[in-house]
């Protein structure tokens, strides 16, 4: 014990509940948990982690992930790293840790246009670079001038785009398993009342789809590649629309009744069940189509 408040300082906390930090409210807890606000806070953290042998994870927004009701046998880094500032009239330096929805906003504020996409899109800044998040034909990845980065001895980099490999939902940092601290959006003017209409738009389009008591990861599967598709993308939800998965529940969990690719915690939900039913989608589509889905979810701890 007297170690890791060594190692760690005084902000390490044992056996922090993650359901609350999710937007599946599902989950166990964390053996280790720290909140991190600066990247030499991260960098702490990493070095400690690795130093003593502790297994990590890092931690965004939690609207993407899955947490095994057993919890975490190891050091969940959650990185608080906020902030927003224009520089250079076109560019917009954001922390990790921010709301990606924050971002959104503040472009509108500034009358930067090209983050529209990202309206109503869950989760935090760091992790949608980590997933290069998108919708309705943009993704995070393409806004990208340069990220900050912690690597596994600790060290803060600036890397670019190009660095990141970024594909349909995911990047190279997917396998380097770096931290991102905060990151520089290159954005172009534009007028103010057509950005905000845009971002209107948007939203409303989710509204009509998407849960709003947000117990949910938003879509669970990747579109699958085909140029054919608008956006160059064959839908998953229209996969699991045809082989009847809006009817479809396990425990808790149940198939959102407005869009088949969502997962929903209707208030009793463990992780078991929605994984358990997320088993059933991808058997179903892969005996009807013969195509494998991939999840965008991310899972955190031990799942039969």
């Amino acid at each position: 014990m007297a170690t890791l408040l060594e190692a760690f300082g005084p902000n390490l906390e044992f056996a922090r509940e993650l359901a609350p930090l999710t937007s599946y409210r599902t989950g166990g807890r964390a053996k280790y948990f720290y909140s991190c606000r600066s990247g030499s806070e991260v960098t702490r953290a990493i070095e400690s982690a690795r130093r003593l042998r502790i297994p990590y994870f890092v931690l965004g927004g939690g609207t993407n992930l899955l947490v095994s009701d057993e919890g975490y046998d190891g050091l969940v880094i959650k990185v608080d790293v906020v902030g927003l500032r224009v520089i250079d009239g076109e560019t917009i330096e954001v922390g990790a840790g921010e709301d990606l929805m924050a971002l959104v906003d503040f472009a509108t504020a500034n009358s930067l246009t090209g983050m529209e996409f990202a309206a109503g899109i869950w989760g935090s800044v760091g992790g949608a670079i980590y997933g290069n998040a998108g919708a309705f034909g943009g993704e995070i990845g393409s806004v990208i001038e340069s990220i900050r980065l912690v690597d596994h001895d600790g060290t803060i980099k600036t890397v670019g785009p190009d660095y990141c490999k970024f594909a349909y939902r995911d990047s190279y940092l997917k396998v380097t398993h770096e931290v991102v601290v905060d990151a520089r959006i290159k954005l172009t003017k534009g007028d103010q009342t057509a950005i905000a209409a845009k971002v209107k738009d948007i939203l409303s389009q989710r509204d009509g789809k998407h849960p709003n008591d947000g117990l949910s990861a938003g879509c669970f599967f990747k579109n699958i590649p085909d140029v054919r598709e608008k956006y160059g993308k064959l839908p998953a939800g229209r996969l699991l629309e045809d082989i009847g998965a809006k009817q479809l529940t396990v425990g808790g969990a149940r198939v959102f009744e407005r869009h088949a690719n969502i997962i929903v915690n209707s208030g009793t939900a463990t992780s078991r069940d929605i994984r358990t039913l997320a088993d059933i989608l991808k058997a179903r589509v892969k005996e009807k189509f013969g195509i494998e889905l991939q999840e965008e979810v991310q899972q955190l701890g031990k799942f039969d």
